[in-house]
């Protein structure tokens, strides 16, 4: 009897075992097995930058240009009709465009060799750089009139910190930087450099420094754009070096510095400062101009009259573009839109219109002689850090 009973309790205990095994629903065993499953990691968080005191916040720390999709203007130039803005250096206008029908619609007389026509900070004034009668020609593009003219000497080129605190003008034959005050262009602050040939320039993802290029030598600078001091200094490695525009990438890890000289561009790491490496392009290597989906950049090779197409994400040059009958496209924009890119032919006394899809010509316009650096407005962005238009 008493091992019937320990051989029982044996029995039940071990139907109980099964019992408590099998007694799961067939539901929850699927979704206690789906739990122990690896989850897919979250993307990881996108620290946010800390930018120069007083930056509009970086919108994508992966994407300096996020805010330059197409046709995603400010509310302050939504109503600017859009037009291209030529400055002719040997005829002392600015040919004003309809990009609609690709016709002059004005000549603007402005002072003696205009280089550069420059969108302000505020994206209320473009500023023309009359770089030899030392003045800055205001335009209002709401209404496409001049305004009286600001004396400035030697504004080669015209930037703004990211701030928008100061105007820096790249006084060229002067050797200087000098900050100036960004609505009256009073000076604030004169940089004297040791180069030749302050020509361009871009600023940092977080602002707090710009490379600057010196045509004249073959050099680079970089500068504190707080302090408003020169803290880094080098020659390019290239015998003959000429230095013309300058682009951050998206994701801010590189500078790419054009040379018409070397034919190429520089590659350049902005925080170690160190020794650059060149990227042939084509011949004159000269403009620079960043895709609305910020995967692209053109690159105007002057000396060639080809525009060479560079991949960031592929680190390489995808094609090249051919102008027929062929040119000299130097500085530019693109369009709102994202559609067409503008550049001045800059020996041939035309204008350029491509289709960035394709790489056609769309149209070439006669304008004044020496068109320079053209500025297409509005474009999409916050704010102008300056030149022909670089907007974050």
């Amino acid at each position: 009897m008493h091992r019937h009973l320990v051989k029982s309790a044996l029995v039940a205990g071990a139907a109980l075992v099964v019992l408590t095994a099998c007694g799961t629903p067939s539901g929850e065993r699927t979704a206690e097995a789906r739990g122990t499953e690896a989850a897919v990691p979250a993307p990881p968080e996108k620290k946010p930058v800390k930018g120069l005191p007083g930056m509009p916040p970086v919108l994508d720390p992966e994407d300096v240009y996020a805010a330059d999709r197409p046709n995603k203007l400010s509310p302050v130039v939504k109503d600017f009709p859009s037009r291209v803005y030529v400055p002719n250096t040997e005829s002392d206008t600015v040919s004003v465009i309809d990009p609609k029908t690709y016709e002059i619609i004005e000549t603007i007389p402005v002072g003696r060799q205009p280089q550069h026509v420059v969108p302000s900070w505020d994206l209320k004034t473009l500023w023309v750089n009359n770089n030899r009668g030392h003045t800055l020609t205001p335009i209002d593009p709401k209404t496409g009139k001049a305004g009286k003219e600001v004396e400035v000497h030697d504004p080669y080129n015209l930037y703004f910190t990211p701030n928008g605190k100061y105007a820096v003008v790249m006084a060229s034959l002067d050797r200087e930087l000098v900050f100036r005050d960004p609505h009256t262009m009073e000076p604030r602050k004169t940089v004297p450099v040791s180069c030749y040939g302050v020509n361009h320039a871009d600023f940092s993802l977080d602002g707090r420094y710009f490379i600057v290029s010196c045509e004249f030598s073959g050099e680079l600078l970089k500068v504190d754009t707080e302090k408003m001091k020169v803290v880094g200094q080098r020659r390019l490695p290239f015998e003959g070096a000429m230095p013309q525009d300058v682009k951050v990438s998206p994701d801010g890890k590189k500078f790419y510095i054009a040379d018409m000289m070397a034919h190429g561009m520089w590659v350049l790491d902005g925080d170690t400062f160190t020794e650059p490496t060149l990227m042939p392009t084509g011949k004159g290597c000269h403009g620079l101009y960043v895709s609305r989906d910020s995967r692209e950049m053109y690159v105007s090779n002057r000396g060639e009259g080809t525009i060479s197409v560079f991949d960031f994400t592929q680190g390489k040059l995808t094609k090249k573009w051919q102008l027929p009958d062929g040119g000299s496209p130097d500085m530019g924009g693109v369009s709102a839109d994202g559609k067409v890119l503008w550049l001045s032919g800059r020996y041939d006394g035309e204008v350029y219109a491509i289709d960035t899809r394709t790489g056609t010509q769309l149209a070439r316009i006669p304008v004044g002689s020496g068109p320079h650096g053209l500025a297409v407005y509005p474009q999409p962005g916050r704010y102008s850090l300056g030149h022909t238009g670089i907007f974050r």
